[in-house]
């Protein structure tokens, strides 16, 4: 006997009235969307690149740099390590030679504990030593693991200045060994972005080396005493005249301070010129005052990826944790300032190896195109299953624009970014929305012929046919989720929004049209179906 339980009943109508809640802010304008009240669903589907335009960018991660600089804190460390031993370890050239660390043991008694401290403090080496030389090189599993360690680093540092930007819903991933993939929808102004992401970032703070002439260190031919280095400068000798000579600093190579310590970073103003403001955490704040405390009315300059910013005499000691930078910046560039120190320090420079523009053109062109598919998709459905089925395909119609609701709505709650493979996707699932009620409706033609009442023959209908339904649905549900975790971005789009589909088309399918179908039997009892 059919039957339809009441909790069925509810679940139909609740979640029909979700699907429309949820599906109806995509039908008002953003601004008419963001004045709804705050207890209605006001989210509208995400478009991706190919459909609102914006700019897509292929970054190479330079991890040779990376492998420097795990290389130059090795020496670093076995510095120190040397220096700290019981006795002490006595060496000569310990420094970096090519990939490798390399430095020479005085002492033929202490070659064994040099190669024992060398190996714990270069893990993932390989060792060798040439009578009192020890070179020390990263194998294969140590330069992977800085490779990929700087590519991770390296994407959050990426999503976090990407998202500082208010750009919404940014494709970042990785790709390859060393390259990150990023998909901007929506951004008007690529070439800020390429600047934003194109600096390191890493900031430090370093004493001005006042005992040493700048013209006679930093000069042409010239070499910096040691222990300091010569950094150009924003500033131009030449006030007012962009092609003046660029001005040079010699400051102590010993970093004060680093970036790394910095909690917070705003523009703000200061005598009507824009500033950068910045604040350090608790170690970092106790180890600013010291500095400042310990080099009161020296020079202290800001050097941000080896150029100096800003370089202020330190009238008194510093001891709130936080200052400001000065310099000759606009609103803009003190903005971009602060939010890349705000974001971190890039752990290595990154190059653009592609740049491709979407135009919002051809993004209209595109939804366009999307939504006149759909429509025709939908509309020759409705009159194929109209005509093949009667009333029982009409009923199928009436699931079918409520399936498309559900897929929008749900969408719209996932926030998800619909792309032009999503709406590939969409128009799939318009055909296969009605596949399981041709099922369903074949195989009641069947139990009708072979002489059932109505009755009967809707509720053997469904039964028989609903294996068959689930086990065709499982299998394709299967295919979108490896689509989903092995497929690339677009490829992504589609298994999601095919994957919504099939399980929206199920619920209307077996949930929404046998409800239509046996509230219709319940109240006409006819004595044969339109089938």
């Amino acid at each position: 006997m059919v039957h339809f339980p009441k909790w069925k009943t509810a679940l139909v109508l609740l979640v029909t009235l979700f699907g429309l809640a949820f599906a109806a802010p995509n039908l008002l304008s953003e601004k008419t969307a963001g004045s709804l009240p705050g207890w209605l669903p006001s989210q509208k589907i995400n478009l991706g690149l190919d459909l609102q335009g914006g700019s897509h960018l292929l970054l190479e991660v330079d991890v040779k740099s990376v492998i420097k600089d795990r290389l130059e804190s090795t020496v670093d460390a076995l510095r120190n390590e040397f220096r700290s031993a019981d006795p002490q370890i006595g060496y000569q050239g310990l420094g970096t030679k090519g990939d490798c660390v390399g430095f020479a043991v005085r002492n033929a008694d202490d070659l064994a504990r040099a190669r024992q401290i060398v190996r714990k403090v270069m893990q993932n080496s390989e060792i060798e030593t040439q009578g009192s030389q020890i070179n020390a090189c990263f194998n294969e599993v140590g330069i992977r693991d800085a490779e990929s360690s700087a590519v991770q680093q390296s994407i959050e540092i990426v999503r976090r200045r990407i998202d500082e930007t208010g750009t919404r819903e940014p494709t970042i991933q990785r790709q390859g060994r060393d390259r990150i993939l990023v998909q901007l929808p929506g951004v008007k102004d690529p070439e800020r972005i390429k600047q934003i992401l194109g600096k390191t970032a890493k900031m430090t703070f370093h004493l001005v080396d006042a005992t040493n002439s700048v013209a006679q260190s930093c000069g042409p031919g010239q070499r910096p005493p040691s222990g300091s280095i010569c950094l150009p400068s924003d500033e131009r000798e030449s006030a007012g005249s962009p092609g003046g000579q660029e001005v040079m600093y010699l400051v102590k190579r010993r970093a004060m301070l680093s970036g790394d310590s910095l909690v917070d970073s705003q523009a703000t103003f200061q005598e009507g010129r824009p500033v950068v403001s910045f604040r350090f955490d608790a170690v970092g704040a106790r180890r600013f005052g010291d500095v400042t405390r310990a080099n009161v009315k020296q020079l202290f300059a800001i050097v941000l990826d080896n150029k100096v910013i800003s370089a202020p005499r330190i009238q008194e000691p510093i001891l709130g944790g936080s200052g400001i930078i000065s310099g000759n910046f606009t609103v803009q560039t003190a903005q971009d300032l602060a939010l890349l120190l705000r974001a971190g320090a890039l752990p290595a420079p990154l190059t653009v190896l592609e740049e491709r523009t979407v135009g919002a053109e051809l993004g209209a062109d595109s939804i366009a195109a999307g939504e006149f598919a759909s429509i025709l998709a939908v509309m020759l459905v409705i009159v194929f299953m109209g005509a093949a089925y009667g009333l029982f395909g009409l009923m199928a119609d009436v699931a079918l624009i409520l399936n498309i609701v559900l897929i929008t709505a749900l969408l719209s709650l996932l926030q998800a970014t619909l792309t032009l493979p999503g709406i590939a996707g969409i128009v799939l699932t318009i055909g296969m929305a009605v596949d399981a009620n041709v099922l369903i409706f074949e195989r009641i033609r069947e139990e009708q012929k072979n002489g059932r009442t109505p009755i009967s023959a809707v509720d053997s209908g469904y039964q028989r046919a609903l294996t068959t339904i689930v086990d065709a649905n499982i299998t394709t549900f299967i295919a979108a989720v490896l689509l989903f975790q092995f497929g690339s971005g677009p490829v992504k789009g589609f298994a999601v929004t095919l994957a919504i589909g099939l399980l929206t088309s199920m619920f209307t399918a077996i949930m929404v049209t046998r409800f239509m179908v046996v509230t219709w039997l319940i109240r006409t009892k006819p004595k044969k179906l339109p089938l």
